[in-house]
């Protein structure tokens, strides 16, 4: 039997997800001294406004609001409000314990986040170097280190093309030319049954639905405190965008490890079970 070690994806949003609420919402709107409801609503009629996408809005708009109050949007400066991001209970602890667990199995773990939000703020995270890649939203900065324009904005569909990234190992956000290169499914590193998707909201749900259609596990987390946060969840697994809806608390032995390390189980399962069908069937 081939030794080659089994790659999982483990692929995260980020806002409501790792963290609860939006990331902008803490030491950046301290910093502004901004109201969030009055910043989303800002951002919300500007992109009314100029007919933009709700993410290029928020992203110009923190510029904007950055000018207007005295404050340089450096890269420094954004992974500095990142610092400032509460995390789910668990959170700090849990790459180390999957990792543990996939390891045991002798499946090679890896962690990424597709997110809407900014890039530049989760790498000032504690738990950024946890993550193979992070595809999230970012700028473009000047010779200062400021930031001038959105580089890359992740939307609801845009954040699809990810996972064929991650499925086909085309991982370099510049490489347009190998995404769209055909690869046999059984070339390709990372099969969509071994992608594991954890998302929280309405910008999850094409991938969550995507996943789910391709044999992988889509898992919808929610506030463990907020009753309507868990409805939401819910509602995605009667929709069957989802196949579990778990609060997002990340600690030992909770659902979410529990779950988690099930499914690893069963990819190991399913990917030896593949093997010997392949050996046998040629005899």
């Amino acid at each position: 039997m081939n030794g080659k070690k089994t790659t999982v994806a483990l692929c995260y949003d980020f806002d409501g997800t790792l963290a609860p609420g939006c990331m902008q919402e803490y030491s950046f709107m301290r910093a502004l001294g901004e109201d969030p409801k009055q910043f989303w609503h800002k951002s919300h009629i500007l992109a009314k406004k100029q007919q933009a996408d709700d993410i290029a809005s928020y992203m110009q708009l923190m510029l904007d609001e950055c000018r207007k109050k005295g404050l340089k949007p450096t890269r420094k400066a954004f992974r500095l409000y990142g610092q400032g991001i509460p995390l789910y209970k668990g959170v700090e602890t849990w790459f180390k314990r999957i990792n543990q667990y996939a390891r045991q199995k002798g499946v090679n773990l890896r962690h990424y986040i597709i997110s809407s939000g900014l890039k530049e703020m989760i790498e000032g995270t504690s738990i950024a170097q946890n993550f193979h890649k992070i595809y999230a939203s970012s700028f473009m900065y000047d010779k200062k280190d400021e930031a001038i324009w959105p580089a890359v904005t992740l939307n609801y569909t845009s954040k699809t093309q990810f996972l064929f990234r991650i499925n086909k190992g085309c991982e370099d956000i510049t490489d347009n030319t190998s995404i769209n290169q055909y690869v046999p499914t059984k070339d390709r590193p990372v099969p969509f049954q071994n992608i594991i998707y954890i998302g929280d909201g309405e910008t999850d749900i094409p991938c969550m639905k995507m996943i789910n259609q391709h044999g992988g596990h889509a898992i919808a987390v929610y506030h463990p405190d907020k009753e309507s946060a868990r409805q939401t969840a819910q509602k995605l697994v009667q929709d069957k965008r989802v196949n579990i809806a778990l609060p997002a608390n990340y600690a030992t032995h909770q659902p979410i490890e529990k779950y988690v390390q099930a499914v690893i189980d069963k990819i190991v399962a399913d990917t030896q079970i593949e093997k010997y069908e392949t050996i046998y069937c040629q005899e």
